[in-house]
C-alpha cells in the first residue's frame, strides 16, 4: 500500500522527454483536424456530414494524452508549492495548450450558428443520435459564444488574470506554517486539527490561524478584485446577467432548479440555527464562537489511523459492490492516492481525473472521523470518474454538481456502516457529527453562494472591494446560517483567504445539490437494495445528458417544487433525533 503519488504513472520527471513528445502528438492531432475542417461548411448542412465531422472531433479525445503534461505539473506543485520549474512549466503548457485549443475553437462556433430549423432536424435525426444531447448544448450555448477572435483572446488572457493570480494565491497558503504547542504545522494540518481540541486550545489555534491569513489578506484582496472583475468583464461580453449564470449553464443545470434550491436553503436557515443553538447546550456554552462550528458533540478522542480507515472503506466497498473494492485497491497500490500533510502541499483533498490517463486522490489526513469521512467523499468522486469512462470520450467528463452526488453518497455508505458499531455514547457523538456535516454541506455552501452573490454584484456595482469589506460580508454571510448563538469576530472574516471554492465561482452549491440528492439515493437504497444497480447506472451516465434527466432516469425527480424542501425536512428530523438521544445529557 502506498500513501504517496506515484507520478511516474504520468512522466518520469520534469524533464522527461515523453512530455514533450506527447505534446507534439496533440499539437499534430489539433493542427490535421484544422486543416480538414476549417472554412468547410458543408458539414452543417448534411447529416451524414455532420456525423463524420462529429466522430472526427470526438476522436481527438479517445488516445490522445491530451492534459496529462500539464496535470503532471500541477500535481507537482500541489505536493510541493516550492518548486519553481513546475510552476514555470505548467505556465509554458498552459499556454501552449490555450494556443492548441484555439485551432479548433471554430468549430463548436460553427455548430453553433446552424440555423434554427435545420437545428430542430438535426435533434430529431437517427445518424446523430450519439451526437444529440452534445449538440443540444452547443446550440444552448449559442447565444453566449463570442466570434473566434474574441474567444482566442479570452482564452489567453485567462493565464495572467485568472489562473497566475490563483495559483500565486496557493502557493503563498501552501508555504505557510503555524507554531502551536511547540510545533511547526503547515496552514492545512492546524485548520485541520483546530475542531478536535479541547475548548481554550482550540480557541487559540483558531486565533493564530486567522491572524496568519490576515497576513496574506493584501495579496488575497487584490487577486479577489482582479478576478472577479475579469469574471465581470468575461459575463459583460457573453451576455450573462447574473454572476452565477455562466457557472450553472457550465455545469448543465436547470437554473430553475438551481434557484429553487438556494431559495429553499436560504429559507430553512433556523433549521441550522436550531442545531447551533442545541449544540451550545450540550456543550455547555452560552454561546459558540465561529471556532466552534465543526467540533463535535461529546469527547471523542478517538484516532483512526489511515491503515484502519482502508480496512472501513475495504469492508463497506467490498460489501456493496466488487468493482467499488477494486477500484481502491487498484489506487493503494499503484500510488494513485497522496495521504499525509506536509509544509508545501497543498490543503483540502481533492479527486483529479483525466482521460487516457490515471486518476489521482489528494488527501491531508490526519487520524481523525473527519478525515475518514473525507476519503469515502474522494474515492466516491474516484468511483464515478472510473465507472464513467464506460462512456464515449465526448461524454466521459460528468457535470460538477452530478459529481458531488457520488462523492457523498459514498460518504453516506461509510457512513452507515461505521455507525452501527457504536455504543450509544459513540452513537451521539457520531449523529451530531453528521448532522453537522449535513450543515456544513448544505447550508454553509448555500450562505456562501449568497456571500460570492453579493461580492460579484459589490464588485461590479463600486469597481472593487477592501479586505475590511470582504471580511464584513463574508461574516454578515456566515451568520446568516448560524444564528446568533454563534457570536462572530471581525478576524473570523479572514476565512475568505483561504477559501478555496470561492475561486470557483459558485461552484458551491454543487455540494448542497449532490447531498440533498445523495439523501435521497441512500433512501432509496435503504429500502431496496437492488436500487444500486439504478445508483450503477447513475455511476456510469458520465455527462451524457444533464443532471436533472440523469437522476430523473433513476426515479429521483429534482425538478419537483417540494424535492428539496423534503431533504431539507430529512435533516431537521436527524436534529430532533439528536435532541431526544440527548434529553438527559
Amino acid at each position: 500500500m502506498k500513501t504517496s503519488w506515484n507520478l511516474g504513472l504520468l512522466y518520469s520527471g520534469h524533464n522527461d522527454p515523453v512530455i514533450e513528445r506527447d505534446m507534439t502528438t496533440i499539437e499534430r492531432a489539433y493542427s490535421t483536424f484544422e486543416k480538414k475542417y476549417r472554412g468547410k461548411t458543408d458539414y452543417l448542412e448534411n447529416e451524414t456530414k455532420l456525423v463524420k465531422a462529429l466522430s472526427d472531433f470526438e476522436s481527438l479525445f479517445e488516445k490522445l494524452p491530451l492534459t496529462k503534461p500539464l496535470s503532471y505539473f500541477h500535481y507537482c506543485q500541489d505536493l510541493d508549492s516550492s518548486l519553481v520549474i513546475a510552476r514555470s512549466k505548467a505556465t509554458q503548457l498552459m499556454e501552449r495548450f490555450a494556443k492548441n485549443d484555439h485551432k479548433i475553437v471554430f468549430f463548436e462556433l460553427s455548430l453553433a450558428k446552424i440555423s434554427v430549423n435545420r437545428q430542430k432536424k438535426f435533434l430529431k435525426s437517427k445518424k446523430l443520435k450519439h451526437f444529440i444531447y452534445y449538440l443540444d448544448f452547443i446550440f444552448k450555448r449559442a447565444k453566449y459564444d463570442l466570434s473566434e477572435p474574441e474567444e482566442k483572446i479570452l482564452g489567453l488572457k485567462s493565464i495572467p488574470a485568472y489562473q497566475q493570480w490563483v495559483m500565486g494565491t496557493e502557493k503563498i497558503l501552501g508555504q505557510t506554517t503555524i507554531t502551536f504547542q511547540g510545533k511547526t504545522l503547515p496552514l492545512p494540518e492546524a485548520m485541520g486539527k483546530i475542531a478536535d481540541l479541547p475548548i481554550n486550545p482550540r480557541r487559540k489555534l483558531h486565533e493564530l490561524v486567522m491572524k496568519k491569513l490576515e497576513t496574506i489578506s493584501d495579496v488575497a484582496e487584490s487577486e479577489i478584485n482582479a478576478i472577479v472583475t475579469d469574471k465581470k468583464i468575461n459575463d459583460e461580453l457573453r451576455g450573462f446577467k447574473n454572476p452565477y449564470d455562466a457557472t450553472i449553464l457550465g455545469y448543465q443545470n436547470n437554473q430553475k432548479s438551481v434557484l429553487a434550491l438556494v431559495n429553499a436553503v436560504t429559507k430553512n436557515f433556523p433549521v441550522s440555527h436550531k442545531f447551533y443553538a442545541l449544540k451550545a447546550q450540550l456543550l455547555k456554552l452560552p454561546h459558540l464562537e465561529y471556532s466552534d462550528r465543526a467540533v463535535g458533540i461529546g469527547k471523542n478522542v478517538k484516532q483512526i489511523k489511515f491503515e484502519e480507515a482502508v480496512g472501513i472503506l475495504r469492508e463497506v466497498f467490498g460489501s456493496l459492490d466488487q468493482r467499488f473494492l477494486s477500484i481502491l485497491e487498484s489506487f493503494l497500490a499503484k500510488g494513485q492516492i497522496d495521504v499525509y500533510p506536509k509544509i508545501g502541499k497543498t490543503g483540502g483533498a481533492y479527486c483529479s481525473g483525466n482521460m487516457n490517463a490515471p486518476t489521482f486522490v489528494l488527501l491531508n489526513y490526519t487520524s481523525t472521523m473527519d478525515q475518514v469521512m473525507t476519503f469515502a467523499h474522494e474515492m466516491g468522486h474516484a468511483i464515478h470518474t472510473e465507472f464513467s469512462k464506460s462512456q464515449t470520450p465526448l461524454y466521459e467528463n460528468y457535470s460538477t454538481s452530478t459529481a458531488e452526488v457520488a462523492s457523498t453518497l459514498f460518504e453516506a455508505f461509510v457512513f452507515d456502516a461505521v455507525f452501527e458499531k457504536l455504543s450509544k455514547e459513540e452513537k451521539i457523538i457520531a449523529l451530531g457529527k453528521r448532522i453537522n456535516d449535513d450543515i456544513h454541506t448544505i447550508f454553509r455552501q448555500i450562505a456562501c453562494f449568497n456571500f460570492e452573490n453579493e461580492l460579484h454584484i459589490t464588485i461590479r456595482r463600486e469597481g472593487g472591494i477592501s479586505k475590511d469589506e470582504i471580511r464584513i460580508l463574508m461574516n454578515k454571510h456566515m451568520s446568516s446560517y448560524l444564528g446568533p448563538i454563534v457570536h462572530m469576530r471581525k478576524i473570523d472574516g479572514n476565512m475568505f483567504v483561504s477559501w478555496s471554492h470561492i475561486r470557483h465561482f459558485f461552484y458551491v452549491y454543487s455540494y448542497a445539490f449532490g447531498q440533498l440528492i445523495s439523501r435521497a439515493l441512500y433512501a432509496r437504497y435503504k429500502e431496496d437494495k437492488t436500487y444500486l444497480i439504478k445508483i450503477k447506472k447513475f455511476l456510469s451516465a458520465g455527462g451524457s445528458d444533464t443532471p436533472e434527466n440523469i437522476f430523473k432516469s433513476i426515479g429521483v425527480d429534482v425538478t419537483k417544487s417540494d424535492f428539496w424542501e423534503k431533504g431539507l425536512k430529512s435533516i431537521e428530523k436527524d436534529i430532533e433525533k439528536l435532541e431526544k438521544l440527548t434529553e438527559n445529557m
